[in-house]
């Protein structure tokens, strides 16, 4: 992943500097194990990572969202159920009235172990983004892995049948497309239809939204860009979408990333670019006043121009 350091210019960068808002919602990686390995993964995930949040952490973000009032908690991964002290810490946010989004690669509702997953998740109302890369079978196994296609398909089916995505349901369903290559996506509403159209038809299969993420050059995909020799063409192609209306809609505004070990960073791709809060320093989340944060500034790279090209990504889909 560090060989990507010197290519972002991640001391002095010319993207626009940004700054704060008023915190609402911490993102938390709960761990980098996951039952997957999938090629565009910015996190390096895989089943023979060993890092994962401790109880003592999961406590520490739980103390957090009740002293500073944030009523958003968005867990990720890894495949973030995989952490022992998943169920614990939904319970603990909801139990506060938190919002909690589960950011889940769907195919973990299968495991051995976690066939209750699903009715846990919707007893307890959590928001479920799911990746789904394409509607197409080869393009997802290409991506993600021989049969992951057929079982995100049954883990979807299994969602509905509990009411998540289903029309007049509260129970959010939420789909993530990321391109299969170095491109950017299409646009978010035209593909929502599409994806609505070919998994109902096809499968049967009812959500609530599309969003669409532009693949950050970072990680497996920022190398598997080098080793094409495609990475200068990447960077390239984002630094010349670049938007600035999407620069007051960008994630880092009212969010941070906390990782595995309780570290604070300015979005989940500074996290794992290693680019501390703008202090220049790790910051802990057990050293954090939410309250302070607001108006500072965010540590910037040229990835960022990832989540300013086109139609803006973010955690939450296009801006436009």
């Amino acid at each position: 992943m560090h060989e990507m350091l010197p290519r972002l210019n991640t001391g002095v960068s010319d993207f626009p500097a940004i700054y704060r808002g008023r915190l609402e919602t911490l993102q938390v990686n709960l761990g980098y194990l996951c039952n997957q390995q999938c090629q565009h993964c910015h996190v390096n995930a895989g089943p023979r990572r060993t890092e994962i949040m401790s109880d003592e952490t999961i406590d520490l973000v739980l103390d957090f969202l009740q002293r500073s009032g944030v009523r958003s908690l968005d867990l990720t991964g890894g495949a973030p159920e995989l952490n022992p002290g998943f169920r614990r810490l939904v319970s603990g946010a909801r139990a506060m009235q938190v919002q909690v989004i589960d950011r889940c690669n769907l195919t973990v509702l299968l495991e051995p172990g976690h066939e209750e997953l699903a009715g846990f998740l919707a007893a307890h109302g959590v928001d479920i983004v799911a990746s789904l890369p394409c509607y197409l079978e080869e393009n997802v196994d290409g991506q993600r892995g021989k049969g992951v296609f057929a079982g995100s398909i049954e883990a979807l089916r299994r969602l509905n049948a509990l009411g998540y995505g289903m029309p007049g349901s509260d129970l959010q369903l939420n789909l993530m497309y990321n391109p299969t290559g170095p491109f950017l996506p299409p646009p978010q509403a035209q593909l929502e239809e599409d994806y609505r159209r070919r998994l109902l038809d096809t499968h049967g299969i009812e959500f609530s939204n599309l969003y669409t993420l532009v693949n950050m050059p970072i990680a497996r995909f920022g190398s598997m860009l080098v080793s094409k020799g495609e990475f200068g063409a990447y960077m390239r192609l984002l630094r010349e979408a670049h938007c600035d209306d999407n620069l007051a809609h960008v994630m880092c505004r009212n969010l941070i990333s906390i990782d595995w070990q309780g570290y604070a960073y300015d979005c989940d791709f500074n996290q794992m670019m290693q680019l501390p809060l703008a202090t220049r320093r790790r910051v802990h989340l057990s050293e954090i006043d939410a309250a302070r944060l607001e108006g500072y500034p965010i540590a910037v790279a040229d990835h960022c121009f990832g989540c300013t090209a086109g139609q803006g990504s973010s955690c939450g889909g296009a801006f436009s």
